[in-house]
C-alpha cells in the first residue's frame, strides 16, 4: 500500500476564517415550525384554516365535530360554537398526527371564548380508543379565557384533546396546548429534542424565515415580520408557500431568543420588494407606494431587534419579555430572485435606506437559485455595482459537482463582495453525497477569507410530510433522526478555526468514473399513458427502428445496444393531466450513471437536461422556459458524442441544448488543515471518497514531530444512508501515537494534532 503524505505548512501565516462560519438556516417548509420546532400540540388552534392554505381546508379542518357545531364568523376571528342544551356536543383534535403524551407530564391547556351561565365545559386528553387520560373543567361564562394544567394518567403516542358543552352554549375562538416541557422552558416555546438537535450543531448563526417563505407565493404573501411579534393570540397566520398554514407562532421574537440561546447570530431575511418568481403569473413587485411602506417594515424590524426601549419597536420587544436589544448584525435582502430590473431597482432602494438607517448592519444579497446562469452572473454584477457586503449563492448539486468544484472559491475576486453559501445539499442522503458535502466545506474554509459564511438546508423534515428531500433532520411527533450529513455538519463545528494553513497531499489515490456504452432510451411519468410513436437508435452507422409503444408509468422501446456515440430520434406523447410532464431517459438507463430530458419541471414550466451520477439527477443545463402541453406529440433528437462527453438535443427540429461536460476531475480524496489561534488547537480535516483504505503520513513542514492524534471519525459504505431513517453509523473517536493514520474507504476524519 502506497503512503499517502499530508504535509501542513505550520509556519504559514494561512488564510483567515470567520470563527462564525457555520450555521443554520431554518424554514417552514416539511411542517418543520407547526407540528415540528414550534411545541404547539393544537392543529388549527385558532379556527382560521381556510381554502386559501390548502384546497377544501376551513375552520374545522383538524377538528372532528361532534353534535350542534357552527361557525360564527363575526367578530373579526372565527368562533366556533357548541350548543350542547339536550345533548352534549364536542370537538375533537388530534393534533399534527397524534399529541404525544407521557405519563405524569405536565400540559398547559388555554381556551379563549365565552359559554352560557349553564354551560358545562369538560376538556379531556383522551386515547384512540376514547380512553380518557386527563380530564378538568373550565368557566368561560365568567371569563373570556381559561387555562388549566392536564397530566394524562398513561403514556399515548396518538392522543387527542376533547372539549365537550353540555346543558348550554359555549363558543370557542382559540384552543392551545402546550407541553411545559419546551426548551429551556419558553412559554410559547420549542420542542426541547429538536431544538437540542439544533444546538448540538454548535450554529454560529441562524437564517430565518426563508428561503422561498420569505418572498412569498404573490405579493400579497410576503412574509410579514409584525404578523409574527406580539400577543401569540393575536398573530396572523398566513398561506405557507409550501402548500399548508404557518400559525406565526414561531415568530421573529422566538427566533431571536432562540439564537441566543444558541450563542448564534441572527441572520433574518426579507423580500426585496418582488415575490418568487415561480408564482401565477411570474415575479411581480410592489409599487413605490407599496415600496415604501415596505421599507419602513424592514426599518422597524432593525428597530425591533436593536432599538432602546424608548423605541416605539424595541418597547415591543421589551414588553414580550426581552428589555435588551438583540444585536442584529446581518440582514439578508432577497432570496433565489430571478434578477430582473424590478428585483435590481427595489434591492437597491432597500440597501441605501438600510445603510443610511445604521451603516454597521451587514448586507446579505443574493445571486440566483444555482451555482451558474444568467440570474447568477446578474447576482454578482448587481452586488459589485451597488456595493453588497455578502453574496448568498446556493447550490443543489449531485456529489459529482461537489467533488469536481473543491477549488470553486479559489479564483473568486478577493476585492469584491464575500460569499454565503446559504443553502446547499448533494440531493441524498447516503455516505457518498455527506463526503461530498464535507470535502466541499473544506473547500469553503480553505477559502475563509472570501467565503464568511455557510449553511445546509434544508435543515427539518416531519416524516410524511416533505415538500423536499433530502433534509438534515427528520423527526416525527416522538423521534429525531439525524442523517449522515448532519454528523458531517457536526464534525465540522466542532474544530473551529481562525485560520486556514496550506496543505499539501502527494501520492494520494487515483479516482476516475468507469464509463458505460450501453445504450437504451425509456421515457418516464408519474401519471398518465405514455405513447412512443416512433423510435430510432443509430450507432455506429447502423439503425435499430421500433415499433410504436403505449405504457404507463414507464416505456422503453427494445432497441438495446452498445454505442460509445450514437443518435436517438423518437416521437413522443404524454397524455394526462399531472403537473411534472414527462422525462426522457437514455444511455446506461438501468445504471447509475445516464442522462435525462426532462419535459415540463416544476409544475409543467420548463426544459432541462440532467445528467445522472451516482444514482442521482442533477441539472446540466439551465432550465428553459417550456409550456408543456398533454396529449401532444414531441419529435425529439438527441446525439451524443465523444464519449458521452457531448450531448446535443433538438425539440421539433430546433437546437435546444449543445452541453460539453467539463474535464476537471471528482477529487475523492482531499485534506486541509486549520489553526484555532484562541486556544491553539490544530486540525486536519481527510475526506477518502475512494472504496480502498489510504496509509497516511501527517507531516508538519517546520519539523515538528506529530506525536499523538485525537480523530473523529465517521466511516459507512458508500450506499449507506436514506432520507426518513436515522444513519446507521455515527462518528467514534479515538486516539494515536504517532503520525501514521489508515483513513478507511469512504470515510471522513477530524483530526486534532496533539505534538
Amino acid at each position: 500500500m502506497t503512503r499517502t503524505r499530508i504535509t501542513v505548512d505550520d509556519e504559514a501565516p494561512g488564510t483567515p476564517i470567520n470563527p462564525g462560519m457555520w450555521g443554520v438556516f431554518f424554514e417552514d417548509i416539511n411542517s418543520a415550525a407547526d407540528g415540528g420546532l414550534y411545541a404547539e400540540l393544537i392543529r388549527n388552534r385558532d379556527f382560521c384554516f381556510s381554502d386559501r392554505d390548502h384546497e377544501s381546508w376551513g375552520p374545522l379542518t383538524g377538528w372532528r365535530p361532534m353534535g350542534h357545531v357552527e361557525i360564527d364568523p363575526s367578530g373579526g376571528r372565527r368562533a366556533v360554537r357548541l350548543r350542547g342544551a339536550g345533548v352534549a356536543a364536542a370537538l375533537e383534535n388530534e393534533g399534527f398526527g397524534g399529541i404525544p403524551l407521557a405519563r405524569g407530564a405536565a400540559y398547559r391547556l388555554t381556551v379563549r371564548g365565552r359559554a352560557s351561565a349553564t354551560a358545562s365545559i369538560t376538556c379531556a386528553l383522551i386515547a384512540a380508543d376514547g380512553t380518557t387520560l386527563a380530564s378538568a373543567p373550565v368557566d368561560l361564562s365568567s371569563s373570556t379565557a381559561a387555562e388549566i394544567d392536564l397530566r394524562p394518567d398513561s403514556t399515548c403516542p396518538q392522543g387527542r384533546l376533547r372539549l365537550t358543552v353540555a346543558d348550554g352554549d359555549a363558543e370557542f375562538t382559540w384552543v392551545s396546548l402546550f407541553p411545559r416541557d419546551t426548551y429551556r422552558g419558553d412559554e410559547n416555546g420549542l420542542r426541547p429534542d429538536l431544538a437540542q438537535a439544533i444546538a448540538e450543531l454548535r450554529p454560529r448563526f441562524v437564517r430565518f424565515p426563508g428561503g422561498c417563505v420569505a418572498h412569498g407565493f404573490g405579493l400579497e404573501n410576503v412574509y410579514r415580520w409584525k404578523n409574527t411579534v406580539g400577543r401569540v393570540t393575536e398573530r396572523v397566520g398566513d398561506r405557507n408557500i409550501w402548500g399548508y398554514h404557518q400559525s406565526m407562532g414561531l415568530g421573529f421574537f422566538e427566533y431571536f431568543r432562540f439564537c441566543e440561546q444558541l450563542g448564534a447570530a441572527p441572520l433574518p431575511v426579507v423580500a426585496a420588494g418582488v415575490c418568487c418568481q415561480n408564482s401565477p403569473g411570474g415575479q411581480a413587485a410592489f409599487t413605490d407606494e407599496q415600496m415604501s411602506a415596505y421599507i419602513r417594515d424592514v426599518l422597524d424590524l432593525i428597530e425591533f431587534a436593536n432599538g432602546p426601549e424608548s423605541s416605539p419597536w424595541g418597547a415591543v420587544r421589551s414588553a414580550a419579555g426581552h428589555p435588551q436589544p438583540f444585536g442584529l448584525r446581518y440582514l439578508g435582502i432577497g432570496n433565489e430572485d430571478e434578477i430582473t430590473d424590478a428585483f435590481a431597482e427595489r434591492f437597491a432602494q432597500l440597501l441605501r435606506a438600510v445603510r443610511h438607517a445604521d451603516p454597521s448592519i451587514i448586507i446579505v444579497g443574493t445571486a440566483g437559485p444555482f451555482p451558474t446562469g444568467v440570474d447568477y452572473e446578474r447576482g454578482w454584477e448587481l452586488a459589485r455595482r451597488v456595493g453588497v457586503d455578502i453574496v448568498d449563492e446556493h447550490s443543489y448539486k449531485a456529489p459529482k459537482w461537489y467533488f469536481q468544484n473543491l477549488d470553486r472559491f479559489d479564483t473568486y475576486d478577493r476585492g469584491g463582495p464575500r460569499v454565503y453559501v446559504g443553502e446547499y445539499g448533494s440531493r441524498g442522503n447516503t455516505m457518498l453525497c455527506a463526503l461530498s458535502e464535507a470535502a466541499y466545506m473544506m473547500g469553503m474554509e480553505r477559502n475563509g477569507d472570501i467565503v464568511r459564511l455557510a449553511s445546509y438546508a434544508p435543515l427539518l423534515a416531519k416524516i410524511g410530510e416533505t415538500q423536499w428531500t433530502p433534509d438534515l433532520i427528520y423527526f416525527d411527533n416522538e423521534r429525531v433522526l439525524r442523517s449522515l450529513n448532519y454528523h458531517v455538519q457536526r464534525m465540522h463545528a466542532a474544530a473551529p478555526a481562525s485560520r486556514a494553513l496550506p496543505t499539501r497531499v502527494s501520492d494520494a489515490p487515483s479516482w476516475a468514473r468507469r464509463r458505460s456504452d450501453a445504450v437504451a432510451m425509456e421515457v418516464r411519468a408519474q401519471t398518465g399513458t405514455i405513447s412512443v410513436e416512433s423510435c430510432i437508435i443509430e450507432a455506429d452507422g447502423t439503425q435499430r427502428r421500433s415499433e410504436p409503444q403505449r405504457g404507463e408509468g414507464a416505456v422503453r422501446p427494445p432497441l438495446d445496444t452498445r454505442a460509445s456515440d450514437y443518435t436517438i430520434r423518437a416521437r413522443v406523447r404524454l397524455e394526462a393531466d399531472g403537473r411534472d410532464g414527462f422525462l426522457i431517459a437514455f444511455g446506461d438507463v438501468d445504471g447509475p450513471d445516464h442522462f435525462e430530458w426532462r419535459f415540463g419541471t416544476w409544475e409543467n414550466r420548463f426544459l432541462v437536461l440532467c445528467e445522472v451520477t451516482d444514482g442521482i439527477s442533477d441539472e446540466w443545463s439551465d432550465p428553459l422556459p417550456f409550456p408543456f402541453t398533454p396529449a401532444r406529440s414531441y419529435d425529439v433528437e438527441i446525439r451524443v458524442r465523444n464519449g458521452g462527453r457531448r450531448v446535443s438535443a433538438l425539440l421539433d427540429g430546433l437546437l435546444v441544448h449543445d452541453l460539453a461536460a467539463t474535464d476537471a476531475p471528482e477529487v475523492r480524496f482531499s485534506a486541509t488543515s486549520t489553526v484555532d489561534d484562541d486556544n491553539g488547537h490544530r486540525w486536519i480535516k481527510i475526506v477518502n471518497a475512494t472504496e480502498s483504505t489510504v496509509d497516511t503520513d501527517l507531516r508538519l513542514a517546520s519539523g515538528e514531530t506529530v506525536r499523538q492524534m485525537e480523530i473523529t471519525e465517521l466511516s459507512a459504505p458508500a450506499a449507506s444512508g436514506r432520507p426518513f431513517e436515522a444513519a446507521r453509523t455515527e462518528p467514534r473517536t479515538f486516539v494515536l501515537d504517532g503520525a501514521r493514520y489508515l483513513i478507511p474507504g469512504h470515510a471522513f476524519a477530524v483530526i486534532r494534532l496533539n505534538p
